[in-house]
Formats: C-alpha cells, sequence, structure tokens
C-alpha cells in the first residue's frame, strides 16, 4: 500500500515529516488535533517530549500509550486531497 509510512521525524510546532513507501514525502501540522477541545487521546501529545517520542509501527505513525495516526489521512493531505488529518 503506498500510503504505508516509510519513516517519520518530529519536528517543532507539532509537526511531523513523513515519508510513504512511495517515496511521496511531506509535513502535516497536527497542531489544531492535539489542541483541539476534542483531541481526546491526542491532548497528550501537546507534551513536546512525549510528541518528539513517533515512531513507526506497521506503517503507521504511533506514540507510546498506543497513540496512532491514520496513515491514508496523511497521505492524502500531503497528495492535495480532501482528506484532513482528524480524529
Amino acid at each position: 500500500m503506498p500510503w504505508r509510512v516509510a519513516t517519520v521525524e518530529a519536528l517543532p510546532g507539532f509537526r511531523l515529516h513523513v515519508r510513504f513507501m512511495d517515496g511521496t514525502e511531506g509535513t502535516v501540522d497536527l497542531t489544531a488535533l492535539i489542541q483541539s477541545p476534542s483531541a481526546g487521546v491526542f491532548s497528550i501529545l501537546v507534551d513536546p517530549e512525549l510528541f518528539a517520542q513517533v515512531h513507526i509501527e506497521y506503517g503507521a505513525v504511533t506514540w507510546p500509550g498506543e497513540i496512532d495516526l491514520a496513515p491514508d489521512a496523511m497521505y492524502a493531505e500531503i497528495k492535495g486531497g480532501s482528506c484532513p488529518v482528524r480524529l
């Protein structure tokens, strides 16, 4: 699947630089998601040290505590699709 994540890097300002298996890459800003009143489990990522612990499991962006993001939503956002990163 082309939207599986190959690499991820935490950037300042709650942003991630991701590269997918098909070579597509870009930056995703998660500020609105993390700071939203309805952020739910994502609200703990407001801690920069925890946010920086991002890694990949089975092609998905993941943090400690079993927090993960759907890679297809990030892929669509980077490719210019209409699917934003959301809960």
